[in-house]
C-alpha cells in the first residue's frame, strides 16, 4: 500500500471511529441521561438511625450505605431535608468515594422542603400561607447544587407539599410554583447549573391524576414550569384506605393463600400503572413534551396499625419482596425512573410506636438484614466485605422462606364480615 493510499485509509477510519457513540464521561452525566435510564437505578435514601433526627449520620456512616446501595447498582438517590446535616454530609460523602474510585457513580436528587405557614406546630396551619423557613431550604439547596455540580442534578421542590391530605403542611401549587420560577430564573441567569433538573415531588392526585380539584391553572403552570414531573403511588396506603383493588374477589376465593397473595400484588402493580397513566394523561393534556418518572413507591414489611393483621393485612415481606420486584419489572422495561422508598429501615418517623408501618419501608432493616426483596442479591455474594454499623448484610429469617412466610397474611375476601 503507499503511503497516500495507507493515509487515506488511516483517514477514513479515524472518521469512522469518531462516529460511533462513545460512552460519556462520568463527569459529563445530567439528569437528562439518568431519568428513565434502567442502568440508573434510583432509590429514597434516608440514613437515620436512631430514634430521633437529633442525631445526624456521619460521614463514615453514610459511605458504608453508599457502598452498599452501589453494590446494590443503585446509581441515583432521592433526599428529603437540605437543612439537616445529613443531606450536606451526604454530598461530601460521594464526593470522597468518587475522589478514592474514579469510577464511582451517585448522583442525587435533592430535595427542598416546603411547608404552610404554622406547619408542625400547635398553632393552626393556613395553607394559603407559606412558612417563612422555605426560602431558607430553597437557598440551601441552591447552595448545596452549586457546591456538589458533579452529583446534584435534580433538585425537588416539596415533597407530597400539595397534596391535601397532608393536614399538618400542604400549601397550595401557586408557592410550588412560585419557587420553582425562581431556581429556573437562577438556571437562565447562570446561577445554578443549566443542565440541573427541577422538579416538584408530590402524589399522583397533585398532578392531576385523580381528583379534578387541583387540575387548576397554577398546576397547569406549574407542568410547563418543571423539567419533569415526579409522582408518587401507594398501592400499599390504598390497600387499607381504598381497598376495592385489593380485597380477593369472588372469582379467586378458591385460589390457593399464596395465589391470592400473587394475584393480589398483580392487582397493586395494576394500581400504580393506573395512577401513572391518569398523571401522564392529564400531564400531556398540558405540556406533551413532559415526561414522567416516579418520586415513590414502597412497600411495609411491618404494621401493627391499617396494614396489619387487624387491617388490610398488606405488610409483610413477601409481599413487599414481589412488589419490589414487579415494580422495577415494569419501570425498567417502560424507561420510568422509580426512586424506589426506600433503601433502609428509620425508626424515627413513628419513634413512639417501634412497630408502625412508616418504620419500615426499608429493603434493609437496622440489623444489617437484607429483608426478602434482596435475598437473590445476598446468594449472589455483592455485598461480601461489605457492612454496615460493623454488621454484615445478611438475610433476614436467616433465609428460611418457610419461617417468612408463616407471617404472610392473606388479603380481606370481597364482601365478607370479619369473624
Amino acid at each position: 500500500m503507499n503511503l497516500i493510499r495507507k493515509g487515506i485509509c488511516i483517514g477514513v477510519l479515524a472518521i469512522l471511529i469518531s462516529c460511533v457513540e462513545q460512552p460519556k464521561a462520568i463527569s459529563n452525566i445530567t439528569a437528562a441521561d439518568i431519568l428513565g435510564n434502567p442502568e440508573y437505578l434510583a432509590i429514597s435514601y434516608g440514613g437515620y438511625r436512631e430514634i430521633t433526627r437529633d442525631v445526624q449520620p456521619t460521614i463514615s456512616e453514610l459511605k458504608e450505605d453508599m457502598k452498599i446501595l452501589s453494590a446494590m447498582n443503585i446509581k441515583v438517590l432521592r433526599t428529603y431535608n437540605v437543612h439537616l446535616e445529613q443531606a450536606s454530609n451526604l454530598l461530601e460523602a460521594i464526593k470522597q468515594l468518587k475522589a478514592a474510585d474514579a469510577n464511582f457513580e451517585m448522583y442525587v436528587m435533592l430535595g427542598a422542603w416546603i411547608d404552610c405557614e404554622n406547619a408542625w406546630t400547635e398553632l393552626e396551619p393556613n395553607h394559603d400561607k407559606e412558612s417563612e423557613r422555605n426560602a431558607i431550604e430553597i437557598n440551601t439547596a441552591v447552595e448545596l447544587a452549586n457546591k456538589y455540580p458533579e452529583i446534584v442534578k435534580i433538585i425537588a421542590v416539596g415533597n407530597e407539599a400539595m397534596v391535601k391530605w397532608a393536614t399538618s403542611y400542604y400549601v397550595q401549587s401557586s408557592v410550588i410554583l412560585k419557587w420553582v420560577n425562581y431556581l429556573q430564573d437562577l438556571k437562565k441567569s447562570g446561577k445554578l447549573p443549566t443542565d440541573l433538573w427541577v422538579t416538584s415531588s408530590d402524589d399522583f392526585a397533585s398532578w392531576g391524576g385523580g381528583d379534578p380539584s387541583y387540575q387548576t391553572k397554577d398546576l397547569e403552570a406549574l407542568i410547563k414550569a418543571v423539567d419533569y414531573v415526579s409522582m408518587h403511588s401507594y398501592a400499599m396506603h390504598n390497600s387499607y384506605y381504598n381497598p376495592q383493588f385489593w380485597v380477593v374477589p369472588e372469582n379467586e376465593i378458591e385460589l390457593s393463600a399464596v395465589e391470592k397473595i400473587d394475584a393480589a400484588m398483580l392487582r397493586a402493580l395494576n394500581f400504580a400503572k393506573t395512577n401513572y397513566k391518569n398523571v401522564s394523561k392529564y400531564v400531556k393534556s398540558v405540556d406533551s413534551t413532559k415526561t414522567i418518572h416516579i418520586g415513590e413507591s414502597g412497600w411495609t414489611t411491618i404494621s401493627n396499625g391499617h396494614y396489619g393483621k387487624d387491617g388490610s393485612k398488606a405488610a409483610d415481606e413477601y409481599k413487599a419482596g414481589l412488589y419490589y420486584k414487579l415494580l422495577r419489572e415494569w419501570t425498567n422495561t417502560e424507561k420510568i425512573s422509580c426512586f424506589y422508598f426506600e433503601a433502609f429501615d428509620e425508626q424515627w418517623k413513628d419513634a413512639e410506636n417501634p412497630l408502625g408501618s412508616e418504620n419500615h419501608f426499608g429493603l434493609i432493616n437496622l440489623k444489617g438484614e437484607a429483608k426478602f426483596a434482596l435475598w437473590e442479591l445476598v446468594d449472589a455474594g455483592v455485598f461480601e466485605g461489605i457492612t454496615r454499623n460493623g454488621q454484615a448484610i445478611t438475610k433476614t429469617y436467616e433465609g428460611d422462606k418457610n419461617a417468612l412466610m408463616t407471617d404472610v397474611l392473606t388479603p380481606p375476601i370481597a364482601n365478607k364480615k370479619e369473624e
